[in-house]
């Protein structure tokens, strides 16, 4: 059993909202109040709203309704509310949230700027009042294939305001994964941009989306923004710019839209197939984002919250709509947090006094390489919370962060969940101790439980993660495509969200998260983890990133390769670190689980945001269907992977 690493001071917990909510209903300790939470999803998803102050413009019905089954269950039956409202219009009726900054925005050069919750509602109406003008009506949907500018905010909240659906698409996409979406779900308006810098080099994205254009028969309109100022190619009757849709700012009310209209379809993208478009609804998603960001990371009005991130990844939504929805402020970086030197994500904390910071663990170990002289040159004393996802740590970065940045007084919100969930399953909330690389407990509202191959509870060995009950949040289903849905989710066992995590619950009640279930590795009968072989890999001085998978062997059924990025060493060849880093890992798992091989390429195949794509490299490697790989910043490094002999000695 591992020994927590952070313990809250008892001000800590009875100063937090989510002890507050608690003790609004009668619990003061956390566990009996995620029993409730449990027990009756209905009453905690009611109290949830009730302390938000949603508005609704006529009351539900129903809580919860479940007549087409689990599977497809109901939220808010027949209440109409839109979530525009609730992010924007609701806080103008006071002076002092009205005049709150909402936005707060940064590019990569440095230039900035910011917006109060006034003045970004001036500008949600404005471009409503333009979207309505070209003739957009309530259900079209529209694809947003921009930077992390305010006009990404904007657009979303304005589509939103009017009924629409819209879908994030990720600013790096090539031509082929934009227009993949734009025709899954027929989007008649792309709203682009000239383009954006990365390290310094214009990234272009008009001719990009003029290439997707070109594939999806179903766009009508193409709305530029001039984010460079750079000439944009504009074909007539189809593109206009920006400002010419900003020109109408007179009040617009917002669309009669039902709890369970939809409001965005946001992609994520499978092993193989064309990527699952979730759907997600006015009184899910952005509700799931409050609770878990508000309550869960403890984020208040007065509180400057920054995730580095992508508007096309769940987190960029979430952050949007998480934070608007609690009256609080975001910053949006559009750029590099390492660029234009190691010290640049310290410098934002400092320069906006940023309360909450989401990174990734692939992140951290980035900047870890670069020593705790950028971080002790800025004062970073406002930080209250780290926040963490998309993969699973290691110990040494984790301490890095929590000792060396946060000087273990800022608790680290490690948080797992999904684009399908609305947020997180798991999470550390901060009325709880916290232990390295772990979660503290199951989000409240989510019944979870881990099953073994038989479907029965296990504790103290890896299972696999299921959901029991409905949430406020669960996607309703992917876009046009049923079956698809209930296959991926629903067709293990009865009633039951299968999530495809392996997790392991220890005897003090800590969640570990071993990797994804469809990428364990079975040697000799003995069940391994890939992120447990990669938390010793990444242990050895001379490696600075790895994954591990699993390939066919013909006498142990399976075999662990592994791929690392490793360090210049001029005292060892590649063959030498190799040949070191192997021996390394069976002396510390044992021989029987040493890898096959250990293989040194020059990088790991990863998102914008660092996640690194453990499924592309397995496929690249044994010569199978890539799948999806839209998600890439990096795509040479599949092709360095793929040439790789798959001939194992």
């Amino acid at each position: 059993m591992m020994q927590p690493a952070w313990t809250p001071s008892q001000q800590t917990i009875e100063q937090s909202r989510l002890y507050q909510f608690m003790k609004k209903h009668g619990f003061s300790d956390v566990e009996e109040f995620r029993k409730q939470s449990i027990q009756d999803v209905a009453w905690f998803w009611e109290k949830v709203v009730q302390d938000l102050g949603i508005h609704w413009t006529s009351p539900y019905r129903q809580v919860l309704e479940q007549a087409d089954g689990i599977e497809h269950a109901k939220f808010f039956v027949d209440g109409k509310m839109n979530l525009a409202y609730n992010a924007l219009d609701r806080f103008l009726e006071d002076p002092v949230s009205r005049d709150r900054v909402a936005v707060v925005y940064e590019n990569e050069s440095g230039k900035q700027d910011q917006w109060t919750y006034q003045q970004l509602w001036e500008e949600v109406n404005k471009c409503a009042n333009g979207l309505l003008k070209l003739g957009l009506h309530a259900g079209d949907r529209v694809a947003i294939y921009l930077p992390m500018i305010v006009e990404n905010v904007v657009t979303m909240l304005a589509i939103a305001k009017i009924g629409a659906i819209f879908t994030p698409c990720f600013s790096g996409f090539g031509a082929d994964a934009l227009s993949t979406r734009i025709n899954d779900c027929q989007a008649r308006f792309l709203i682009t941009a000239d383009g954006f810098t990365r390290r310094g080099k214009v990234v272009s994205m008009k001719e990009e989306a003029d290439r997707a254009v070109e594939q999806s028969p179903s766009i009508e309109k193409v709305i530029v923004v001039s984010n460079l100022g750079n000439d944009a190619s504009m074909t007539d009757d189809r593109d206009l710019f920006w400002a010419s849709v900003m020109t109408d700012m007179k009040p617009l009310p917002c669309h009669l839209t039902d709890a369970n209209d939809p409001f965005m379809i946001i992609y994520t993208s499978g092993t193989t197939g064309r990527p699952k478009g979730t759907v997600h609804v006015h009184a899910g998603f952005p509700i799931k984002a409050a609770f878990d960001e508000g309550y869960c990371m403890d984020v208040r009005s007065e509180d400057v919250i920054c995730w580095v991130t992508d508007m096309g990844w769940m987190m960029g939504p979430w952050k949007v709509f998480g934070t608007l929805l609690n009256g609080a402020t975001m910053v949006l970086f559009d750029g590099t947090p390492d660029y234009p030197n190691p010290g640049r994500l310290w410098e934002l904390v400092e320069k906006y006094q940023i309360t909450h910071l989401g990174i990734s663990p692939t992140l951290i170990r980035v900047l870890m390489k670069q020593g705790e002289s950028w971080v002790e040159a800025r004062d970073i004393s406002s930080l209250r919370v780290f926040g963490s996802t998309g993969e699973p740590w290691n110990p040494d970065p984790w301490h890095w962060l929590f000792e060396k940045v946060g000087k273990k007084q800022v608790p680290i919100f490690n948080y797992s969940g999904g684009t399908e969930i609305s947020g997180g399953i798991l999470g550390n909330v901060i009325v709880k101790p916290q232990v390295p690389c772990g979660f503290n407990m199951a989000i409240p509202g989510m019944d979870i439980e881990i099953y073994d191959e038989e479907g029965q509870p296990v504790r103290g060995e890896v299972g696999e993660l299921v959901i029991r009950k409905p949430w406020v949040g669960m996607t309703q289903g992917f876009w046009q495509d049923d079956l698809r849905y209930l296959e991926a989710y629903w067709s293990r066992w009865p009633k039951t969200w299968v999530h495809g995590d392996w997790v392991q619950m220890d005897e003090s009640g800590m969640y570990y998260i071993t990797g994804r279930s469809d990428d364990t590795i079975k040697i000799a009968g003995k069940r391994l983890g890939p992120a447990e072989m990669e938390s010793v890999l990444v242990a050895h001085p001379g490696v600075i990133e790895a994954v591990t998978i699993g390939v066919p062997d013909a006498d142990k059924g399976e075999v662990a390769v592994c791929f690392v990025v490793g360090k210049a060493n001029p005292d060892h060849s590649p063959e030498e670190l190799a040949f070191e880093i192997r021996n390394f890992v069976g002396e510390r798992m044992g021989k029987a689980l040493s890898p096959k091989r250990v293989y040194l390429i020059q990088e790991l195949p990863k998102t914008r945001n660092g996640k690194i794509l453990r499924r592309v490299v397995k496929a690249a490697y044994m010569g199978k269907a890539l799948g999806d790989l839209s998600s890439l910043e990096n795509p040479d490094s599949v092709e360095e992977i793929h040439k790789l002999s798959m001939v194992l000695d």
